[in-house]
């Protein structure tokens, strides 16, 4: 399956899920993440899910690193350039959705990339060997490379992987860990 095919794949397979179905997925996904060995860590970059394109619901993730007391990065990204700047995630925080649906801090206490330790990826689409299918704008990809090398980078998916990803690119960065519903892929 080539990253078009698996794009158009999955955004299908989200749409048939109801809203309890979301809910229901995303708590076993946060529930997943307990059992890994990530939690000495002390940044972790969140993404905020687009609701219109039925993401896992994250606010879960969020209520356990708040309750291990853990420092919570959200990004806002810049679509002339492809790039995110880094925000960290306050009580004062304050958000604003752009016109891609995705939930943004409007401002804050901006946070290096050198300093984040596990990223939560979103994803449509991903391959037994840690391969991950966005939405083909590159953010992520451009982002990860600029992190340091030991950051843990965990998929978030309510499917299971494909077993290969035919067209992927030397600039596509490989997940560490891809977290469903029923089990944690290990890459």
């Amino acid at each position: 399956m080539n990253k078009k095919e698996a794009r158009q794949k999955y955004k299908a397979a989200r749409q048939t899920l109801s809203a309890e179905e979301i809910e229901a997925k995303s708590l076993a996904i946060a529930n997943q993440l307990l059992v890994l060995d990530i939690w000495k860590n002390t940044y972790f970059h969140l993404f905020l899910p687009m609701e219109q394109q039925k993401e896992v619901d994250t606010e879960f993730i969020l209520q356990i690193l708040a309750g291990k007391d853990k420092e919570v990065v959200i990004a806002r990204s810049d679509f002339q350039y492809l790039k995110m700047t880094h925000f960290l995630l306050t009580d004062n925080s304050k958000f604003s959705v752009n016109d891609y649906g995705i939930p943004e801090p409007v401002d804050g206490l901006e946070v290096p990339v050198t300093k984040i330790d596990v990223v939560f990826v979103p994803l449509l689409a991903y391959d037994i060997q840690g391969n991950r299918v966005g939405y083909g704008k590159g953010f992520y990809d451009i982002f990860l490379s600029e992190c340091k090398p030991e950051t843990v980078k965990i998929g978030l998916s309510f499917f299971e992987p494909e077993v290969v990803i035919s067209n992927v690119s030397p600039t596509d960065i490989r997940l560490d860990y891809c977290i469903s519903p029923e089990r944690i892929f290990i890459f």
